[in-house]
């Protein structure tokens, strides 16, 4: 199982409600299921991925969270949790705004950009970089808003979003992030994850 996934189990409590936007396959939300017996619903708009939620005996709808998070009501679950996700919206901030809206407390986890291997290839080659964690070509890419870890800090204290977590992942170690650290992480940390309220 991806390091991500076992730290945003880690910080969901047992039996909490959770809407998993972007699910994918639904790897995340069986996880969640299974080990922290949480209540769990995605939103997905790939259809082939929506069937393979449905045949693990997943509760997903068919959507895009671009257009169709207005059909949640306010605080309707405990966590919503955008994996992955951020940077493929056209409008992030939107999404954001409505998540913030739909759980008590989010969780949102992105690929760095600013990660010095990223950094390092487009300067060595002059090219978009392709990495473990960005694993598509500049031509392919779901990725519409290229975000860092310390862009995502930056807007979070603008906009006076409360970062209650937020983890740094490099292979397989974690480490919290802080204001006094943010430079260091956001140069080692391949991934960002994000708790917000």
């Amino acid at each position: 199982m991806k390091k991500e996934f076992k730290v945003i189990a880690s910080l969901l409590p047992d039996n909490a409600r959770v809407l998993d936007v972007g699910c994918g396959d639904g790897s995340l939300m069986d996880l969640l299921i299974k080990e922290k017996n949480i209540k769990a619903r995605g939103l997905e708009i790939n259809k082939e991925n929506v069937k393979k939620c449905i045949s693990k005996g997943l509760s997903v709808i068919e959507g895009n969270a671009e257009t169709e998070l207005h059909q949640f009501p306010d605080r309707s679950f405990d966590f919503a949790v955008l994996s992955q996700t951020l940077q493929a919206f056209y409008s992030p901030e939107n999404v954001l705004k409505d998540l913030l809206r739909i759980g008590k407390s989010v969780i949102v986890s992105i690929p760095n950009f600013g990660y010095w291997k990223v950094r390092t290839s487009l300067l060595v080659f002059g090219s978009m970089p392709v990495t473990k964690a960005l694993p598509d070509t500049w031509y392919n890419t779901p990725n519409l808003h290229l975000c860092t870890i310390k862009d995502l800090f930056k807007f979070c204290l603008e906009k006076n979003i409360n970062m209650d977590k937020v983890v740094g992942i490099n292979k397989n170690k974690t480490s919290e992030i802080r204001k006094s650290n943010l430079e260091l992480k956001n140069l080692f940390s391949e991934l960002g994850i994000f708790l917000l309220s």
